[in-house]
């Protein structure tokens, strides 16, 4: 039987409940607007051959006004190591782990005979682990990526099978900043949106477009109450240098006293910033490198302009993310955005006449590389040894070897809501540690499957603690970190590191410093330009961490290449 209540039968004041909640429910599923998730949103940000100096924070001249301000009001990491060349380091970035373990043993373009078909060595990002964006869609979040991706050309590979429901993306190392220049002809550059193949649109500059491109993702996303993960993959400043006319203006005249200066200036204003100390010295530059002095008045003229292009880029690259960064204070965004700056490698040193033959042959047929033109869509330029050398100031040599101008980058964390600012934090970290980094902040436990698949387990941790304040350290003094590309190999553990460069690379040999078929030991606390060979001193140290290297190349599955004409050389 059924009861009353007030007059009214109970069956009846339930039928209404349900009534007016069915009507209430309907009503929000099509107006209502989900409740806010108060996890932080994520800006991951790639500058692409970056010197270590660049940015004014770091010791540079260039004007970089939106990453000082950045830095300033977060964290700089002084000792943030990356692998030596663009594609391992983005791998490692998106992974958690090592580049030889996740696809990237080798870059795609330089794989040798003996790395074909290995393990490790696919040319892409590939299947035996989680990435990040996959792993933050997973949990919630919007996932949105432009620029460089190089970590696989084809659609089964690109950012949209990786967790990227949006994404706009250079899929090679690199290509003209004006049009679509290749970086060897006569193909042009290949560009995917959402996986699909895309023409770039006719007015193109890679750095305006991808943070156009980033803040029409953004401010486009749904209006669920969801958090964004961004992944803002600039291709400035690598080479070819071009920037437009305007940008390079600004610099006319800047370097006229040449690289020796520059070199000298930063590495002045690196001390007063306290990123170095009075007892670091410059490491020397190599005997076939020419003084500033020596160079005729035309010479200076041409070496002068490369790096005027070379800042405009920079500024660029600084000018166009102040923007990205003005959208996310404009829309509410800024204050619970974890942003982490960083540049994929040191800067690019080699010389422009490394041995690629067909590379010379083809600039020649291509491109107008007299002063008046240089800069332009039609020139192809990199800016060479000297000026890397001073983008580096006192470490030694850069991009794409293992000593310390090639692996220690810039790198910045900005985080007011909860990482304390105005911080300089000289601990050791790497690339591997982004990823638990962002994941703890999302958190997000790592999973030991996904996708009902088994994945790599993370060589990196979290550097929240050590951001907060909370700690010192982010990895034990036992903690070691490997590198190997092209064949140059190193190992870091605690204030120590030894490094081997084979003596058959024939551009970079001159350095007999660093190179020889051998281990050299360094204090890379006392000596971080890697100046003074312990290893007769310390037999004891170099032996023991030969062994961690060996145990490294069992751990991670090295394959040691066989040599031809290439990036190596």
């Amino acid at each position: 039987m059924i009861g009353t209540f007030g007059g009214k039968s109970i069956s009846k004041i339930l039928f209404m409940k349900q009534l007016l909640f069915g009507i209430s429910f309907m009503i929000c599923l099509f107006s209502c607007k989900s409740p806010q998730d108060n996890r932080p949103n994520i800006l991951l940000i790639v500058a692409d051959d970056l010197a270590f100096t660049d940015l004014g924070t770091f010791g540079g001249e260039i004007q970089t006004p939106n990453l000082d301000a950045l830095a300033r009001s977060g964290v700089r990491l002084t000792q943030f190591y990356v692998a030596p060349t663009c594609s391992p380091t983005r791998a490692m970035l998106l992974s958690g782990s090592d580049n030889h373990l996740v696809g990237l043993g080798n870059m795609a373009e330089e794989l040798r005979e003996n790395q074909q078909d290995i393990l490790g060595y696919e040319g892409y990002l590939n299947f035996r682990l989680a990435a990040m964006p996959e792993l933050l869609k997973d949990a919630g979040y919007h996932t949105y990526m432009v620029g460089k991706w190089h970590l696989g050309l084809t659609e089964e590979t690109s950012p949209a099978a990786r967790g990227f429901e949006k994404s706009f993306s250079l899929v090679q190392g690199g290509a003209g900043h004006l049009d679509d220049m290749p970086l060897l002809g006569p193909n042009p550059a290949i560009y995917r949106e959402d996986g699909k193949l895309v023409k770039l649109a006719d007015e193109f500059y890679s750095t305006r477009t991808y943070s156009e491109r980033l803040i029409q993702y953004l401010e486009n996303r749904p209006d669920d109450g969801n958090p964004f993960f961004a992944y803002l993959a600039y291709t400035a400043p690598h080479w070819p240098l071009q920037a437009p006319k305007e940008s390079v203006a600004k610099y006319t005249g800047r370097y006229d006293e040449g690289y020796d200066a520059l070199q000298n200036s930063r590495f002045s204003k690196m001390k007063d910033l306290g990123l170095a100390t009075p007892e670091m010295m410059i490491a020397p530059k190599d005997p076939d490198e020419k003084s500033w002095d020596s160079l005729s008045i035309k010479e200076k003229k041409n070496e002068a302009r490369k790096m005027e292009i070379y800042a405009a880029m920079v500024d660029d690259l600084d000018r166009h993310l102040g923007k990205v960064l003005e959208s996310l204070k404009k829309n509410g965004d800024f204050e619970n955005t974890f942003i982490f700056f960083m540049s994929d490698n040191g800067p690019e040193g080699a010389p422009l006449e490394i041995g690629w033959d067909a590379l010379s042959k083809w600039v020649e047929q291509c491109c107008d590389n007299s002063l008046e033109n240089m800069g332009e869509a039609d020139s192809y330029l990199w800016y060479g040894p000297n000026w890397a050398r001073a983008g580096v100031a006192p470490f030694r040599m850069f991009k794409a070897f293992t000593t310390e101008g090639g692996i220690r980058a810039p790198a910045i964390v900005h985080y007011p809501k909860d990482i304390p600012g105005g911080e300089i934090k000289e601990t050791f970290t790497t690339v591997m540690d982004v990823l638990p980094t962002i994941l703890e902040l999302a958190g997000i436990e790592h999973p030991e499957t996904f996708k009902g698949k088994e994945v790599l387990p993370l060589r990196g941790s979290s550097m929240l603690s050590v951001l907060k304040g909370e700690k010192d350290v982010v990895h034990s003094e036992d903690y070691t970190m490997g590198w190997e590309l092209f064949g140059r190999r190193a190992i870091r553990q605690g204030d120590w590191k030894i490094v081997w460069e084979p003596s058959d690379i024939t551009w970079g040999a001159r350095d007999t410093n660093t190179l020889g078929d051998n281990w050299r030991l360094y204090n890379i606390i006392t000596d971080p330009g890697e100046q003074v060979d312990l290893s007769k001193q310390e037999p004891e140290k170099l032996n023991a961490l030969i062994k961690e290297w060996e145990r490294y190349v069992q751990e991670t599955g090295v394959v040691i290449p066989d040599y031809g004409v290439g990036y190596a050389h």
